[in-house]
Protein backbone atom coordinates (compact mmCIF):
# COMPACT_ATOMS: atom_id res chain seq x y z
CA UNK A 1 0.00 0.00 0.00
CA UNK A 2 1.38 3.30 -0.77
CA UNK A 3 1.59 6.19 1.57
CA UNK A 4 -0.80 9.00 0.29
CA UNK A 5 0.13 11.13 3.53
CA UNK A 6 2.33 13.29 2.26
CA UNK A 7 0.33 14.30 -1.47
CA UNK A 8 -1.82 17.21 -1.82
CA UNK A 9 -5.20 16.48 -2.55
CA UNK A 10 -5.96 16.30 -6.78
CA UNK A 11 -9.50 17.32 -5.62
CA UNK A 12 -11.05 20.88 -4.98
CA UNK A 13 -12.50 21.31 -1.97
CA UNK A 14 -16.02 21.63 -3.81
CA UNK A 15 -15.00 18.14 -5.20
CA UNK A 16 -14.32 16.52 -1.82
CA UNK A 17 -17.31 18.24 -0.56
CA UNK A 18 -19.40 16.98 -3.59
CA UNK A 19 -18.34 13.21 -2.82
CA UNK A 20 -18.48 12.98 0.40
CA UNK A 21 -22.10 13.89 0.77
CA UNK A 22 -22.86 11.47 -2.28
CA UNK A 23 -21.13 8.98 -0.27
CA UNK A 24 -23.23 9.45 3.23
CA UNK A 25 -26.37 9.49 0.88
CA UNK A 26 -25.51 6.05 -0.35
CA UNK A 27 -24.70 5.02 3.10
CA UNK A 28 -28.13 6.17 4.23
CA UNK A 29 -29.52 4.14 1.70
CA UNK A 30 -27.81 1.08 1.81
CA UNK A 31 -28.63 0.78 5.69
CA UNK A 32 -32.01 1.58 4.78
CA UNK A 33 -32.37 -0.86 2.24
CA UNK A 34 -30.39 -3.26 5.28
CA UNK A 35 -33.37 -2.51 7.89
CA UNK A 36 -35.88 -3.24 5.05
CA UNK A 37 -34.52 -6.33 4.15
CA UNK A 38 -34.41 -7.89 7.90
CA UNK A 39 -38.21 -6.47 8.47
CA UNK A 40 -38.74 -9.43 5.48
CA UNK A 41 -36.85 -12.00 6.98
CA UNK A 42 -39.02 -14.86 7.69
CA UNK A 43 -37.40 -15.55 10.72
CA UNK A 44 -37.48 -12.30 12.36
CA UNK A 45 -41.56 -13.02 12.34
CA UNK A 46 -42.62 -13.31 16.04
CA UNK A 47 -44.70 -16.37 15.08
CA UNK A 48 -41.86 -18.23 13.34
CA UNK A 49 -41.12 -19.85 16.19
CA UNK A 50 -44.65 -21.64 17.06
CA UNK A 51 -45.32 -22.29 13.54
CA UNK A 52 -45.97 -25.51 13.07
CA UNK A 53 -45.77 -25.32 8.53
CA UNK A 54 -45.45 -27.62 6.14
CA UNK A 55 -41.96 -28.55 4.86
CA UNK A 56 -42.65 -26.68 1.52
CA UNK A 57 -42.95 -23.33 3.63
CA UNK A 58 -40.29 -24.24 5.98
CA UNK A 59 -38.07 -24.51 2.64
CA UNK A 60 -39.14 -21.13 1.24
CA UNK A 61 -38.78 -19.27 4.60
CA UNK A 62 -35.47 -20.77 4.78
CA UNK A 63 -34.65 -19.78 1.48
CA UNK A 64 -36.16 -16.44 2.00
CA UNK A 65 -33.93 -16.05 5.13
CA UNK A 66 -31.14 -17.24 3.25
CA UNK A 67 -31.45 -14.58 0.50
CA UNK A 68 -32.16 -11.71 3.42
CA UNK A 69 -28.79 -12.86 4.65
CA UNK A 70 -27.04 -12.90 1.52
CA UNK A 71 -27.88 -9.30 0.60
CA UNK A 72 -27.65 -7.94 3.75
CA UNK A 73 -23.90 -9.10 3.72
CA UNK A 74 -22.75 -7.40 0.26
CA UNK A 75 -24.62 -4.54 1.59
CA UNK A 76 -23.10 -4.23 4.87
CA UNK A 77 -19.41 -4.96 2.56
CA UNK A 78 -20.45 -1.41 0.58
CA UNK A 79 -21.54 0.07 3.69
CA UNK A 80 -17.93 -0.61 4.97
CA UNK A 81 -15.80 0.52 1.84
CA UNK A 82 -17.73 3.74 2.09
CA UNK A 83 -17.06 4.29 5.34
CA UNK A 84 -13.37 3.58 4.76
CA UNK A 85 -13.91 6.03 2.03
CA UNK A 86 -15.30 8.89 4.54
CA UNK A 87 -12.30 8.56 7.03
CA UNK A 88 -9.76 8.72 4.07
CA UNK A 89 -11.73 12.59 3.25
CA UNK A 90 -11.35 13.30 6.51
CA UNK A 91 -7.48 12.42 6.72
CA UNK A 92 -6.70 14.05 3.82
CA UNK A 93 -5.54 10.49 2.12
CA UNK A 94 -8.75 10.22 -0.03
CA UNK A 95 -8.54 9.68 -3.74
CA UNK A 96 -5.40 7.91 -4.39
CA UNK A 97 -4.90 4.28 -5.79
CA UNK A 98 -4.05 1.96 -2.94
CA UNK A 99 -1.77 0.09 -4.47
CA UNK A 100 0.19 3.11 -6.69
CA UNK A 101 -0.55 6.09 -4.95
CA UNK A 102 -1.74 7.39 -8.42
CA UNK A 103 -4.52 10.05 -7.98
CA UNK A 104 -8.10 8.57 -9.14
CA UNK A 105 -9.75 11.12 -11.50
CA UNK A 106 -12.35 12.57 -10.33
CA UNK A 107 -14.34 11.17 -13.04
CA UNK A 108 -14.52 7.68 -11.41
CA UNK A 109 -14.63 8.56 -8.07
CA UNK A 110 -18.01 10.45 -9.45
CA UNK A 111 -19.30 7.68 -10.18
CA UNK A 112 -17.87 5.00 -7.45
CA UNK A 113 -16.68 7.52 -4.51
CA UNK A 114 -15.64 4.37 -2.58
CA UNK A 115 -13.35 3.36 -5.39
CA UNK A 116 -9.67 2.54 -3.70
CA UNK A 117 -8.14 2.12 -7.26
CA UNK A 118 -7.86 3.57 -11.09
CA UNK A 119 -9.19 1.64 -13.27
CA UNK A 120 -5.67 0.38 -14.42
CA UNK A 121 -5.33 -1.09 -11.10
CA UNK A 122 -8.23 -2.31 -10.87
CA UNK A 123 -7.84 -4.16 -14.60
CA UNK A 124 -4.99 -5.89 -13.65
CA UNK A 125 -6.39 -7.02 -9.85
CA UNK A 126 -8.95 -8.80 -11.93
CA UNK A 127 -7.17 -10.80 -14.11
Amino acid sequence: MQKTMAKKSHLTKTQLEQLKKHLLIDRDKLLKTIDNLKAQDPFNDPDYINDNAAIDTDVREQIGHDTVEAETKTLKRKIRLIEKALKKIDLDTYGFDEKTGKPIPFDRLSIVPEAKYTIETERKLVK
